[in-house]
């Protein structure tokens, strides 16, 4: 089994996990409805044509091509994959069901909704937002692509795909940004486990 890229791994989650931190922070210092708001300002009918449809590629259906992809390309690593959609998932739905079940989201904690930039079209979910779960989804992605190809970019431009991704979120008033610093938590946690679990694997079938 060729090795993963973990040193451009450690990179990419060092990145991460520094950035989750300066956003829980940040939400504590500013508050976190008003950080939110600062986040959420209108930029215009073109960015927001842009979010509304950018967001879905934090979807969990996209997971579906991810297998496919490894399945056919590098199936020794589909153990790694299937890990990390079950720990991801697993997670994220701990916080979202039950411990923080029915936390609400900015269009039910901010009282005054004219605050608020809403995009047309958008259908607004009302609670249980902590951690989100496109933001999870996407940065598993993100940390993914960086233990599988060994391309130095991909650290810096996968970050600024994922981080988008994330703001997406706070744009179409969907999470708070420390919603979607819980979900960089929790894919950095995730593929870490994955990673754990695919070496457990693939020393269990060696001996084999």
């Amino acid at each position: 089994m060729k090795e993963l890229n973990t040193t451009q791994f450690k990179t990419a989650a060092f990145l991460t996990l520094i950035l989750s931190v300066c956003i829980f922070m940040l939400n504590y210092f500013i508050g976190t409805n008003n950080f939110f708001l600062l986040l959420n300002t209108d930029l215009g009918i073109a960015v927001d044509y842009f979010f509304h449809y950018y967001t879905y590629l934090g979807d969990g259906v996209f997971w579906v091509p991810v297998v496919l992809l490894v399945y056919f390309y590098k199936r020794e690593y589909l153990i790694l994959i299937i890990a990390a959609i079950i720990f991801s998932t697993v997670f994220t739905h701990i916080f979202k069901d039950w411990l923080m079940h029915g936390e609400p989201r900015p269009t039910k904690a901010i009282v005054d909704l004219s605050l608020i930039h809403i995009v047309k079209g958008v259908e607004l979910h009302s609670v249980d937002s902590f951690p989100s779960g496109h933001s999870a989804t996407v940065f598993c992605f993100y940390l993914l692509a960086c233990l599988f190809f060994n391309k130095k970019w991909i650290v810096i431009a996968g970050l600024i795909f994922a981080l988008l991704v994330g703001y997406s979120r706070i744009y179409l008033a969907q999470h708070f940004p420390r919603d979607v610093a819980g979900g960089m938590l929790v894919a950095v946690i995730s593929i870490v486990l994955s990673i754990k679990i695919q070496y457990w694997w693939a020393s269990r079938n060696y001996k084999k």
